[in-house]
């Protein structure tokens, strides 16, 4: 088996807060508390959970955006915590990110084909009129008028926004993507366009990609494989079809079980789970098991 593009090895995040000169003790939450996985070049891993359980956090630790704990992660075979900026200037080139917000994503003052071509400018990519060329080949790939580069983020809808931020993530052509819940702040109606533009993009440049969301229909639809993150810790992970007919952890069954079903009828008929995912404690230890068809479960939760 050849080597995975990303390996993420028990990734580890808290943060404290409160505590102080009042004398009141600090809160330490565990963000990501052991996080393990890996993503093959040109596989899409859906991560998903409810909101707090540590997804976008897990995003921002595979980019660098900020160091982890303890854990490492690698990329093409280079361990990358700790490098320094310098050190991991080549390896930006390679993987990007797409952020949840498309209106505070873009610079408000910045043309948007400036805004394009800025990963261009700071990698000193081609000279000016190549980035000009580029930026235009970058709006009709993810479907804008390559005349809307002369525009201002206001002038534009949520969706075009966000294709607008995802032109930029790929302006450097990298092999791997974070796609940190791109569709939760655009209309339903425009949610599956995007979805079907990051297909388009995997299938045509080969990228990985690391697809966060809780909108698991999309997950399943779009991702070759799926991790199920509750409070830190991924509690199941395995082939996408194999997770949705068969969850093995009670907090998998729980999501799948509220996903909504477009028939009233079978609406009516369908037996609710309920999970309180607040009162779950893991045992010290607590390990994915295999089950079969590299599907993983936690185990001692």
């Amino acid at each position: 088996m050849s080597e995975p593009l990303l390996s993420v090895d028990n990734l580890r995040r808290s943060y404290r807060s409160g505590g102080g000169w009042l004398g009141r003790p600090a809160l330490v939450t565990d963000a990501v508390a052991g996080v393990s996985f890996a993503v093959a070049q040109g596989e899409t891993l859906g991560l998903v959970g409810e909101s707090g359980s540590g997804k976008s956090t897990v995003g921002r630790l595979v980019m660098q955006l900020e160091p982890p704990d303890s854990g490492t992660v690698s990329f093409a075979g280079t361990q990358l915590t700790g490098l320094t900026a310098a050190a991991m200037k080549p390896f930006r080139r390679r993987m990007q990110i797409v952020f949840q917000d498309p209106y505070a994503a873009l610079n408000p003052r910045m043309r948007v084909g400036e805004f394009v071509a800025e990963p261009l400018v700071v990698h000193g990519v081609a000279d000016a009129a190549e980035r000009q060329q580029r930026v235009s080949d970058l709006f009709r790939t993810v479907g804008l008028d390559p005349a809307f580069a002369s525009r201002f983020p206001h002038e534009f809808s949520g969706g075009q926004r966000q294709r607008i931020g995802i032109a930029r993530a790929i302006a450097l052509k990298p092999d791997f993507l974070v796609a940190d819940e791109p569709i939760t702040a655009l209309d339903v109606s425009i949610q599956a366009q995007v979805i079907n533009l990051f297909q388009d993009l995997q299938q045509q440049m080969g990228l990985a990609l690391l697809f966060i969301a809780h909108d698991l229909s999309m997950v399943r639809y779009l991702c070759q494989r799926v991790a199920v993150m509750l409070r830190g810790r991924i509690v199941e992970l395995g082939p996408t079809e194999a997770v949705f007919a068969n969850p093995l952890h009670p907090y998998t069954r729980a999501l799948m079980s509220a996903v909504p079903i477009p028939d009233p009828a079978r609406e009516r008929g369908r037996a609710r789970l309920h999970f309180d995912s607040a009162g779950v404690t893991f045992a010290p230890g607590a390990a994915l098991a295999h089950r079969g068809g590299g599907h993983y479960v936690l185990e001692g939760s």
